[in-house]
């Protein structure tokens, strides 16, 4: 084997073991949504951009609803999907950043929510079209904080 045919290899293998790393490392999410809602699939998208693993599952609403008030979300901080991560309750559209922040900070928290569905959350793109929404930060007892203000 030549020498550059041995670099290429080698720089496949580290490419591959690169991913397979990060996919081991990479928090996995799981994501319940409805079959047919777009949003909740593009907001998959935008986690897995963000290298998190996610394993999305098609649940009807009403299995999906049960869900929602078994993780203790209140009627207020509804949205379209939820998703389970690390311990933690995500509903809506949130952003893969602050999903970042929340797993570093390990706040004592039941979860992030970002209520409704904002246009130019994540998942809710539509042109240069874009609200300003918050993220908040549930706990247990159904309060919230808002943990990050997009603008």
């Amino acid at each position: 084997m030549n020498r550059r045919a041995f670099l290429v290899i080698g720089t496949a293998a580290a490419g591959l073991a690169g991913r397979v790393r990060a996919q081991t490392l990479a928090p996995r999410i799981v994501v319940y949504k409805s079959p047919t809602c777009g949003c909740c699939s593009a907001w998959v998208e935008h986690m897995e951009s963000a290298g998190f693993v996610v394993d999305a599952r098609d649940v009807d609403q009403d299995s999906l609803n049960a869900l929602k008030q078994q993780s203790g979300i209140t009627p207020d901080l509804i949205s379209c999907h939820t998703a389970l991560v690390d311990g933690y309750v995500l509903e809506g559209h949130v952003p893969a950043g602050d999903v970042e922040r929340l797993l570093t900070e390990r706040p004592q928290a039941l979860g992030l929510s970002v209520p409704g569905m904002p246009i130019g959350s994540p998942g809710m793109e539509m042109g240069n079209q874009r609200e300003t929404f918050d993220t908040l930060l549930m706990f247990w007892d159904g309060s919230t904080e808002i943990f990050q203000r997009h603008i």
